[in-house]
């Protein structure tokens, strides 16, 4: 149960939903099912109103999940290397928790980007734009399982908002994190659900396509950066962790993507040039400049 005491909010939930028949489901899993299943739900729905066919838009997106799934688990057994290196079979075991949020974005990129590229899908920056708002808001749904689990340890607050974890299967419980600690993982819920609607306004009024992209992967760089600030992972380079270090390197690209395509004009008449496409052969919105047929 969740019980809001005088100078905290504890947080008394089993991280573990259902253990049986070899078979563990976490709220970890649970929610980022959901949000999985929410953020390819928003992506298509803006998709169908740019003129792309059901089949790119499923295909895509499973190619998308695919590789975040690869990518989450990947990057957080390297950086976790010295837990897995005795048990192999751990790596495979994602439903316990354990992914990385950085290597779902850049395994899901590259999943959907290699799928976009083969098949030749018309217009990547627009596709970006739509990717991008479905994944924000897939990512603050994901998150509400992270606060439950307690799995990603904060420092010690005495805000009345601070967190206490009181179950005994809680990583932080188990781990012995100073408690009350800061909500770090709802910080981050908050700042997403910040960013789409950010996003939102840009896609609806910028006219270049990719704007939207870059501009998630400047504020996503920008809220982790200063999250990891409160995070008690591992420091790896001249005070900063490994999240800042990508963060800042994802804010470096997001301003220069950003910069480019706004100084630089759009070859079309921008976001309605491949509007009401469906009937395209291709059954894909006209790249820009192209008028839609």
């Amino acid at each position: 149960m969740i019980e809001t005491m005088l100078l905290s909010i504890d947080i008394g939930i089993d991280p573990v939903i259902f253990s049986n028949w070899g078979i563990e489901v976490t709220w970890h899993g649970l929610f980022t099912a959901l949000g999985v299943i929410i953020g390819v739900a928003v992506a298509t729905a803006f998709a169908r109103r740019e003129g792309y066919q059901e089949d790119t838009i499923y295909n895509v997106a499973l190619c998308l999940v695919i590789g975040g799934i690869i990518g989450a688990r990947a990057l957080y057994v390297i950086e976790n290397w010295s837990a897995f290196k005795d048990d192999l079979v751990d790596v495979v075991r994602v439903n316990t928790g354990g992914i990385s949020i950085y290597g779902a974005l850049i395994g899901g990129t590259i999943g959907a980007w290699l799928y976009a590229f083969i098949r030749k899908v018309p217009n990547l920056p627009k596709g970006a734009d739509i990717a991008a708002m479905g994944g924000i808001l897939g990512m603050a749904v994901g998150r509400i399982g992270d606060i439950i689990n307690g799995e990603h340890f904060a420092s010690h607050t005495d805000l009345p908002w601070g967190v206490v974890y009181t179950h005994s299967s809680s990583p932080s419980v188990i781990t012995g994190v100073p408690q009350p600690q800061h909500p770090a993982v709802a910080y981050e819920m908050i700042g997403d659900i910040v960013i789409f609607g950010i996003l939102l306004l840009i896609y609806v009024r910028s006219n270049r396509a990719g704007v939207t992209f870059f501009a998630w992967v400047f504020l996503y760089g920008l809220l982790r950066t200063l999250v990891s600030f409160l995070r008690l992972d591992n420091i790896v380079f001249m005070g900063l962790r490994t999240a800042q270090l990508i963060g800042i390197g994802a804010m470096v690209v997001g301003l220069a993507g950003m910069a480019y395509l706004l100084r630089t004009p759009p070859r079309g008449t921008g976001r309605g040039a491949g509007r009401r496409t469906a009937s395209r052969e291709q059954g894909a919105p006209a790249p820009e400049g192209e008028p839609a047929t």
